[in-house]
């Protein structure tokens, strides 16, 4: 479970047992728990963030759009 960035209390990564998936991201804080498409962004699954803190996740997931991609690129080739 690769991590690819920590901003204050959120964790972003990915499973490495997901590679037919979109490319995509997760994102914990705590116990709460959330997924965002990458290409284009936008909330796959929420479990437990309130609404004000999803907006909040999903512009620092498109603030970093370009590193996640990067990333999941990296790990699972550009077909991934």
């Amino acid at each position: 479970m690769p991590t690819i960035l920590r901003i204050g209390p959120y964790r972003f990564y990915f499973y490495s047992h997901e590679p037919n998936e979109p490319v995509h991201v997760h994102v914990d804080r705590d116990e709460l728990s959330a997924k965002y498409w990458l290409q284009p962004v936008g909330l796959a699954r929420n479990f437990g963030f309130a609404a004000k803190e999803l907006r909040k996740l999903q512009n620092l997931v498109i603030q970093h759009q370009a590193e996640f991609v990067e990333a999941w690129n990296g790990y699972f080739g550009s077909d991934g």
